[in-house]
């Protein structure tokens, strides 16, 4: 775990995070601490353990062992809950209802503030307004994800886990992903991804896994050279 640059409070930490099925541990005694406003891009290859990490930072699997802690809230609390953003491999969306069904209910959830003005600010910014009446399961492949990008940042999350969140995205959509989320200056990010050609764009540092364990963390390296976020 790398030490924290003066000043910049720890938005997301994990402590000796381990998750075993049956008999085999997936991920096993992860220690991070990433300071906030930091990009860290998550890499591994495939059944390193990224996914199950990603999971249990964001509470959709329970960790066999050790702790974590996101915006200084402990990880099983609802103060966590609401601190992070999550956008997984399934974009976690109601396929019958529209776009703006799908935030509404979502912003419920969060009890955003003001939440019709915030849905139609977010619906604009990933390009979906005007389709904002149109059943979800019409969309397509990258639709969908710009639409999972919307949910995950409805509630104006101060962290931001992604799996993969490139999946299905154009060109176009690529670089509004990292305009509004990847390198947005206040959130932190921690984003699983095979696009090593992409991580220039928005990471700060890494974090490598192999066969569940930590081998590389360089995650406040960026942010101690500068001494303030990326």
């Amino acid at each position: 775990m790398t030490a924290s640059p003066p000043d910049v409070p720890i938005a997301l930490e994990a402590t000796a995070l381990t998750r075993k099925y049956g008999g085999v541990t997936v991920v096993r005694d992860v220690d991070l601490a990433l300071p906030a406003g930091s990009k860290t891009a998550l890499l591994g290859s495939n059944g390193a353990g990224k996914t199950t990490l990603l999971k249990m930072l964001s509470r959709l699997l329970t960790p066999t062992s050790g702790s974590f802690r996101i915006d200084g809230h402990p990880g099983p609390s609802p103060e966590a809950a609401r601190a992070v953003g999550v956008l997984g491999h399934s974009p976690m969306l109601y396929e019958d209802f529209t776009p703006l069904e799908n935030l509404r209910f979502f912003a419920r959830i969060y009890d955003v503030a003001d939440a019709d003005a915030r849905i139609e600010e977010i619906l604009r910014q990933v390009g979906l307004w005007l389709r904002r009446h149109e059943p979800t399961a019409i969309f397509s492949r990258g639709y969908h994800q710009r639409l999972a990008l919307a949910r995950a940042l409805i509630h104006d999350p101060a962290v931001l886990l992604a799996d993969e969140p490139e999946t299905g995205l154009d060109p176009e959509g690529v670089a509004l992903l990292d305009e509004i989320a990847l390198a947005r200056p206040a959130l932190t990010v921690l984003a699983a991804t095979h696009r090593i050609d992409h991580i220039g764009a928005w990471a700060s540092g890494i974090v490598r896994l192999e066969r569940g364990r930590l081998v590389e963390d360089t995650s406040s390296v960026g942010l101690a050279t500068e001494g303030t976020p990326a």
